[in-house]
Parts: C-alpha cells; sequence; structure tokens
C-alpha cells in the first residue's frame, strides 16, 4: 500500500499544548500515526503477573479494554537498584546508574559535602520528605537549607534535586521543542524531574504523601493512600481539560504528561492497624500471587481511576491522539508471605563496623542494601567480614557484589563518588526493616523486585502480547518516537544505548 507523508504543524496549537512540535501525518494512519499527547502513567508496585491476572479475571475493566488496543510486554524489567527514583529516571532518561548517577533516594555521594557543618566531601543524600519545609503538609516545599552543598564553591551552593541526575529527560526534549509538560508525584523532591536544565516540567503537583491528616500517616492507611491518588487524578483530568493541575488556569493539553499511583504498592506493604484493634493485612495471600482483600482493592481503585482518566480523554476527543503507557518504577517483594523474613539493618551496620569502628558511611537497605564506606580501601575487608558464615547467615546474604563485578554493572565505586562500595543480594523473602507493619519492600534485584507491568495503548494499535525482554528504559525513546523526536538527544544514549519498544517479538511477530 502507498502511504503518502507530510509535514504538518499541530493543529490548534494552542488548546493542545504543543506549539512548536511538529507531526508525521500519513495517509495510511494506523500504527505509525504519531501521537499529539503522550500520558505516562507509573503503577508503583505492579507486577507483570499482577496486570495478566488482573485483565484475565476482569475482562470488563479499563485496565483489559486499554490491552484490547494495545502490547504487553510479559517479560519487562524496571531498572536495579529497584527503587522509586532511579526507576522513574530510567523511563524519562532512557538510563540506569551508571549514566544517571542516581542510585537511591537515599544515598551517598563522596563529591557533596552535608547540608551542614564542616565543608567536608562525602554526605548522605536523600530526595525525599526530609526536605521538606512543612512535614506533614500536602502543600510543603523543599527547604533549600536542607539541601546538600558543592565543596567545590567553598559550600556556598546548593545542589537541587533537578541537578542530581547526570543527564537530560523527556521533558526537557519535548518542552525544547516547544510542547508542554507535566507530572504528579509523591514528594517535592520530584522536581528532579526538570532535569538538568531546571525547566523540563511546565506544571509540577507534588503532595506530599508521609503526612497525618489528622492522626495516620498516609502510607499506614489503605483508603488514605487511595484518596491521595485521587488528588493527582483529578489533577491529570484537569490537564486533560486543558488547564494547570488545579484547575484554574487555560493552559492547553500538556504534549507529555503523567502521574503515579501509590495505592497498589501501598496495598503490597503494609499491615494496617485499626482503631478498634484489628488488623487489615495487604500483600499477597499464597506464592502464586493471590490479592489480599487490601492490595485487591487498590487494584481495582487505581483501574477505575484509570478509567476516569480515559474517560476524560474520549471526552475531549484526545482518545485517539494520545499513547497511554502504563508501568511501574519498580515492584516490591515477597510475594509469598510464607518467605517473608524481617532482619533488622543495624545487623549489617554491625557487620561492617566490625572491621573498622565508623567506617559505615551509608547503609540503604529495604530489600537490596547498598553500602558505603568511609575508607574504600577496607572494601574487601568488609567483604571478607560479610562473607563469614555466621554473618552471612544473620544477614540472610546471597551474593556480594562488589569490585569489579560491581563495577561491570554500574560504575567503578573508586572512580565514580556515588557508586555503593558493595551491594548485597539478600535471600529471597527478606526484608530490611524494624516494622512489624512491613510486609514487603522494593530495592533489590530479584524477579518480584523488577519485572513489572508494562503496557502501551492506543486506539489504533492492534493487540499484541510480547514477550522478547525489554526495560523500562526504553520508555524514554518510546515516548520520544511517538512525538516524532530523537531519540539520539537523550545524553543516557552515550553510556548505555537504549531504543524505543518493539512493536513484536523478535523471533515470532
Amino acid at each position: 500500500m502507498n502511504s503518502t507523508v507530510r509535514i504538518v504543524t499541530v493543529a490548534l496549537a494552542t488548546a493542545v499544548g504543543v506549539a512548536g512540535l511538529k507531526v508525521i501525518a500519513t495517509a495510511q494512519g494506523g500504527e505509525d500515526a504519531p501521537a499529539a499527547h503522550v500520558l505516562l502513567l507509573s503503577v508503583d508496585g505492579l507486577h507483570g503477573f499482577d496486570i495478566e491476572r488482573f485483565i484475565a479475571n476482569n475482562p470488563q475493566s479499563t485496565l483489559a479494554r486499554l490491552s484490547e488496543h494495545g502490547r504487553r510486554y510479559t517479560n519487562a524489567s524496571a531498572t536495579k537498584p529497584s527503587d522509586s527514583f532511579p526507576g522513574l529516571l530510567a523511563m524519562v532518561t532512557g538510563g540506569t546508574p551508571k549514566s544517571t548517577g542516581a542510585y537511591y533516594d537515599d544515598g551517598y555521594d563522596r563529591s557533596l559535602a552535608p547540608a551542614s557543618g564542616l565543608c567536608v566531601p562525602g554526605a548522605r543524600v536523600q530526595w525525599k520528605q526530609n526536605l521538606d519545609v512543612l512535614p506533614f503538609s500536602f502543600t510543603t516545599t523543599i527547604n533549600p537549607l536542607l539541601l546538600p552543598r558543592d565543596p567545590a564553591d567553598g559550600c556556598v551552593s546548593r545542589v537541587w534535586p533537578h541537578q542530581f541526575p547526570r543527564v537530560n529527560n523527556v521533558f526537557e526534549l519535548v518542552k525544547a521543542a516547544g510542547g508542554r509538560t507535566a507530572w504528579s508525584d509523591k514528594h517535592p523532591s520530584y522536581e528532579f524531574l526538570n532535569g538538568p536544565s531546571g525547566t523540563g516540567v511546565d506544571d509540577l503537583y507534588t503532595p506530599e504523601i508521609t503526612l497525618n491528616p489528622p492522626a495516620v500517616t498516609t502510607t499506614n492507611s489503605f483508603s488514605l493512600t487511595m484518596a491521595y491518588d485521587d488528588m493527582k487524578v483529578a489533577a491529570i483530568v484537569n490537564e486533560i481539560n486543558g488547564l494547570d493541575h488545579a484547575g484554574t488556569t487555560w493552559v492547553g493539553t500538556p504534549a507529555l504528561f503523567g502521574m503515579n499511583f501509590q495505592a497498589v504498592s501501598v496495598g503490597q506493604k503494609l499491615i494496617e492497624n485499626l482503631p478498634t484493634g484489628e488488623a487489615l493485612v495487604g500483600g499477597y495471600l499464597d506464592a502464586t500471587g493471590t490479592p489480599s482483600g487490601p492490595l485487591q482493592a487498590a487494584l481495582d481503585h487505581t483501574d477505575q481511576s484509570i478509567g476516569a482518566i480515559v474517560s476524560a480523554l474520549q471526552a475531549k476527543g484526545l482518545a485517539d491522539s494520545t499513547l497511554i503507557i502504563i508501568s511501574a518504577k519498580h515492584g516490591n517483594s515477597p510475594v509469598d508471605p510464607a518467605t517473608l523474613v524481617r532482619v533488622n539493618p543495624a545487623v549489617i551496620s554491625t557487620i561492617v563496623n566490625s572491621v573498622a569502628p565508623g567506617l559505615l558511611a551509608q547503609l540503604s537497605a529495604d530489600t537490596g542494601p547498598l553500602i558505603w564506606l568511609k575508607d574504600q580501601t577496607r572494601t574487601a575487608d568488609v567483604v571478607a567480614a560479610l562473607d563469614q558464615p555466621a554473618n552471612r547467615a544473620a544477614a540472610r546474604v546471597a551474593q556480594i557484589l562488589s569490585g569489579g563485578a560491581l563495577a561491570a554493572l554500574f560504575a567503578d565505586p573508586l572512580t565514580d563518588p556515588r557508586t555503593p562500595d558493595i551491594i548485597l543480594v539478600p535471600e529471597p523473602g527478606t526484608v530490611y526493616t524494624t516494622s512489624a507493619t512491613k510486609i514487603a519492600d522494593h530495592g533489590g534485584f530479584g524477579d518480584e523486585d523488577v519485572h513489572v507491568a508494562l503496557l502501551v495503548s492506543r486506539p489504533s494499535l492492534r493487540n499484541k502480547t510480547i514477550s522478547d525482554p525489554v526495560e523500562t528504559r526504553q520508555i524514554a525513546c518510546t515516548i520520544l518516537k511517538a512525538l516524532v523526536l530523537t531519540c539520539d538527544a537523550l545524553m543516557s544514549q552515550q553510556v548505555e544505548p537504549s531504543t524505543f519498544l518493539p512493536h513484536s517479538n523478535h523471533k515470532n511477530p
């Protein structure tokens, strides 16, 4: 079939927020047609098997209907370590920590100085609620005095979250091409999505999730977390209707926008203690991943929320021109409740400091401990201590990564100031925590932490199930391709090249 291709400027550019972007219009249209908008949704915690089970059991659900005109990638991997910070960066930069330099939302940088005290290199760097001006407030902002400092200029400069990633992102590229951008997430520190330019996101909405309204922390309540997600869904609907996230100012529908959902992740991780003395136990019921009542409620609620977003797109006449990408920054483990073993992170700290008092610079544990040392020359000694049978058993260590093995996966900790000196791969089922109400977490390298859902949907797409291995970092190039922008403009490509998600299986298209 012959296909005529012509370049046209998007009509009604001010109405759809893509002024300056050009699209390729084809007479054939269909799967090759560019999109005027891309909507990225991260359902944090959503495993690949979660979405498959949900679609099979709920054929009339929003996810099922989207999959009827979409590609389901059943072998998709999130980045390692499996954390929200590097996980989202992978989707929007195309890079892993090897290029982004971001390993965790609670890490360490040997080149930066702490927020206060002596101007000496070596600082714990946290990109979450610790930076808030007003703890426990939806509308809080970042307190600059809590940001790490740069010793290179005598600690005069503070390092903002957007200055931390070493590479640019899709928001910056879309905005540079004339498109409007928007994002909603869980902490003000998610201004890191502005990228090195500091200007990537036009409309950033980051209500703080770690708060007490009025007596229970949001993430300690299944219902409060769902209500929290509803706030961001309302923001997305406002943006679809051409308004800013608050619904007060006409700005045009963004070319690139999206949000994260927290309810499923909390549904996987929490035991909620009710005022009545009863406990609602989240997570899964068995090794096959049967959802508990609270988790099923979170899945249902999230599907309904996505349904509200899709309905808004349809009502505005934007469904056909919008590519929807649904994935997850990370999974959570363990799935099988019978395998859960909680280990106090102090067990690891004690082993490290047994080599030399005060040797541990930073430990980020959860389900995949990252270890930074104050004296890197003692790395081999710490590895030897961790490798002792009694210590291996106490810390439930299955594998120890250091030296060349670690540098082969990431950057060399001897030359890169952010790379951990040691990474531990624990025995399956291990969660490093002191909380009796935490039944799962993320951060590790295991399948349950990184094997996530990935669905790309648009009315023009054919239903396909693609089992070839893919990575969530390929979402970045997929976004750019849909908006007729080049993936080569991503800085991560120079370190670890990527490409857009395939349209079919390599062997059996």
